[in-house]
C-alpha cells in the first residue's frame, strides 16, 4: 500500500484497554500522530479526500494515524466510558508508548481527535512537540445542545437501529465549504454505536486554565458556518493556547492547502505569539 510520492504504507496493531487498535505507519524521521475525528476511519477519511498528507511525508516526517477504538479496523467495548476524549486520550498516549516514542512527538487531531490529542497534551505534555488541531469540536458554553442530540441520537439507534444516520443525529447542517465531500455511514458498528454517541457526549475540551498552562505551539485549521465545529471554539483556543495560530478556510480550495500548512508549521521554527487568520 502506498504511492511512489508516499513511500509504502505498514499496518500495526496492539492491544490496549480491551481492545485492538489498528495503525497506519508511513515515511521516515521524526514522528507524528494523527487521530481522525468521529465516527469516520482512516479508509473513510481517503474516500472523502478530505485531508492531503502528503506534504507532511514529503517534509520528513514519519506519520503513524489510527483507527480511534470502536472504529474501523479496530475494536471495542460497550462501554460509554471508553469513548470518551479523557480515555480516547489514554489511547492516544498508549499508541506512544507501543511506538516506543521517546522524545516529543507531533500531535494532529480532527474533532473528536482534537480532544483526544488536547486531553493527552494536558496530561502528558512533555510528550508532546507541537499540536495541530483541525476542526475543533464545540465546546465548553455551546457543548450541551450538542450532548443532547448525541445521547438522543444514541436512544433511536438502540431503539430504531442506525437507519438515517444524518436523520439519527438531527440532521446536522453540512458547512458549504465541503458540500461535495461525500457523506458515510458511522464506522462504529451498531452495537457500540450507542456508547460512542454517549461518550462523546459526556465530553468537553480540558479547561481554559489547563490549556493555558501548555507551552507547545499549536497550529488551528477550522471552517466557516459548521455549527458543530464552530469558529468560537477555535477563537477560544486560539487565545488560551500560549503561540497559536489560526486559520479559517472559506472555500474547498482553501481547505486543501490545509497538508502544505501542516507541513510548513511542523518543520518550521517554532512559531511565536500570534494569530494568523
Amino acid at each position: 500500500m502506498g504511492t511512489p510520492e508516499t513511500g509504502p504504507v505498514t499496518e500495526g496493531r496492539f492491544r490496549h484497554r480491551g481492545a485492538e487498535l489498528v495503525y497506519d505507519d508511513a515515511g521516515t524521521g521524526p514522528l507524528a500522530v494523527y487521530a481522525h475525528g468521529g465516527f469516520v476511519s482512516q479508509a473513510v477519511e481517503q474516500r472523502m479526500d478530505l485531508f492531503d498528507w502528503a506534504p507532511v511525508l514529503r517534509a520528513g516526517r514519519r506519520l503513524v494515524r489510527y483507527d480511534a477504538r470502536g472504529h474501523g479496523r479496530s475494536t471495542g467495548r460497550p462501554v460509554e466510558a471508553d469513548y470518551t476524549y479523557a480515555s480516547l486520550a489514554d489511547d492516544l498516549l498508549g499508541l506512544l508508548d507501543h511506538l516506543g516514542a521517546t522524545d516529543p512527538v507531533d500531535a494532529i487531531g480532527s474533532s473528536m481527535g482534537c480532544g483526544t490529542c488536547l486531553h493527552a497534551a494536558v496530561r502528558a505534555p512533555d510528550r508532546f512537540s507541537r499540536l495541530v488541531l483541525l476542526l475543533p469540536p464545540t465546546a465548553w458554553a455551546t457543548r450541551e445542545a450538542h450532548a443532547r442530540a448525541n445521547r438522543a441520537a444514541a436512544d433511536t439507534v438502540e431503539r430504531d437501529g442506525p437507519g438515517d444516520w444524518s436523520g439519527a443525529r438531527g440532521d446536522p447542517h453540512r458547512p458549504a465549504v465541503v458540500a461535495d465531500v461525500p457523506e458515510f455511514p458511522p464506522t462504529p458498528p451498531q452495537t457500540l454505536l450507542p456508547s460512542v454517541l454517549r461518550g462523546l457526549a459526556d465530553s468537553d475540551l480540558p479547561a481554559p486554565a489547563l490549556l493555558a498552562a501548555l507551552r507547545c505551539p499549536a497550529l488551528i485549521l477550522t471552517w466557516v458556518d459548521d455549527p458543530g465545529h464552530p469558529v468560537s471554539t477555535a477563537a477560544a483556543l486560539a487565545d488560551c493556547l500560549v503561540g497559536a495560530q489560526l486559520h479559517l478556510s472559506r472555500t474547498r480550495a482553501d481547505v486543501r492547502t490545509w497538508g502544505v500548512r501542516i507541513a510548513d508549521f511542523l518543520t518550521g521554527p517554532r512559531p511565536g505569539p500570534g494569530h494568523a487568520r
